[in-house]
């Protein structure tokens, strides 16, 4: 037997091994060096090169494991006629693209990660829904490209498909109405900015109401405060009023207080200290409007109302300052031997006429 034709005959399943075995030691060369190289990276403030990084390790791996095993193929069929191996070529290509646009979107989503992370280390202002709405721009724009180019190295021609997708779109636009409008109110939120990602918002026109968690391109996830997740469709804020309590200045106090008619002579001093007190309190914002007036003669009671407003917009700050107001408006009605009202009623009986208890009583009657 002539050895050295089984050897020449056989000799490609040698370089096969030899592929397989360096595809195995480069990821796992990789993986060394990427690693290494990582513990250098921490050390930097810089959130770019952490992305790249983070970015890298797995579409590397899975390119290394596509161009050897591609080349594996290549070897396999030149001891063979089958048709299937032509495919080869184009899909390498086609997974060199995909994996292209992987890291591209994975770098991407990486770098918005890295960007909230190092603003919140450094108690930076990050705008949220901004950055979000970039990092989901240009990730739709890698994947959008991606796939006109693996259409063109599959031999189709971008031109025609563009063409194709302007006629098909218009039947896709009638089918798709709501998605569209979801689409494009999504895209008027993070244009006009009505609200951001961590907003308390509330709508007057629907049962709408907590804090927002996502702002996507079809709908909007709300947190209610019983904590339960409300989903809205993005075009429903293009025709409700959306009030946005996470952005006001001040918090109102606004409360009426009535005191006896018995003690409508303290009424002007009373007021008057308690408009003292309120410009006085270190928590009442004075440049706002500040109001203590006597406003009314009620059925049962004299009123004077309190309008002012508070520095801070804490909700849990909030009810402590004004849990301080109400109770030195309660002490100083008090000093003036004055009391607060309650709703009551008062018989006038006219002279001479007497009330016998006796009268209308019902004869009580022993039980046996």
């Amino acid at each position: 037997m002539d050895l050295s034709i089984f050897q020449g005959e056989n000799q490609w399943i040698g370089e096969l091994f030899l592929v397989v075995f360096l595809v195995l030691l480069a990821d796992f060369l990789q993986r060394r060096i990427l690693n290494r190289l990582a513990k250098r990276l921490q050390k930097t403030a810089n959130p770019w090169d952490d992305a790249l990084l983070a970015a890298t390790r797995r579409p590397l791996s899975l390119l290394i494991w596509v161009l050897g095993l591609s080349y594996a193929a290549e070897l396999t069929a030149r001891q063979t006629t089958a048709s299937m191996f032509e495919l080869i070529e184009p899909a390498r290509e086609v997974l060199v693209i995909v994996i292209l646009a992987w890291f591209l979107v994975r770098f991407i989503r990486q770098v918005e990660v890295n960007i909230i992370e190092l603003r919140k280390t450094r108690d930076e202002p990050v705008d949220v829904t901004t950055l979000d709405a970039i990092a989901k721009l240009l990730r739709l724009s890698v994947l959008i490209t991606a796939a006109l180019v693996i259409l063109q190295t599959l031999g189709f021609s971008i031109a025609g498909v563009l063409a194709f997708g302007g006629v098909g779109g218009i039947a896709v636009g009638f089918a798709a109405r709501d998605l569209l409008a979801n689409f494009f109110g999504g895209l008027i939120i993070y244009l006009d900015r009505p609200f951001s990602v961590g907003d308390w918002i509330r709508s007057p026109d629907r049962e709408i109401e907590g804090t927002v968690e996502q702002i996507g391109w079809r709908q909007t996830r709300i947190r209610t405060f019983d904590k339960r997740p409300l989903y809205i469709p993005n075009s429903i804020f293009a025709t409700i009023a959306v009030e946005n309590p996470s952005r006001m200045t001040n918090r109102r106090i606004y409360e009426t207080f009535g005191i006896r008619y018995d003690d409508i002579a303290h009424m002007a001093d009373i007021v008057r200290e308690v408009e003292a007190i309120l410009k006085a309190h270190p928590a009442i914002d004075t440049e706002q409007t500040l109001m203590v007036n006597f406003v009314s003669f009620a059925p049962s009671s004299v009123d004077f109302f309190v309008y002012t407003f508070t520095k801070t917009t804490s909700w849990t700050e909030f009810h402590e300052i004004k849990q301080d107001v109400l109770l030195k408006i309660a002490d100083i009605i008090a000093q003036h031997g004055a009391e607060m009202a309650f709703p009551t009623s008062t018989v006038h009986v006219p002279a001479g006429i007497a009330i016998n208890p006796a009268v209308g009583a019902e004869p009580r009657t022993a039980i046996k």
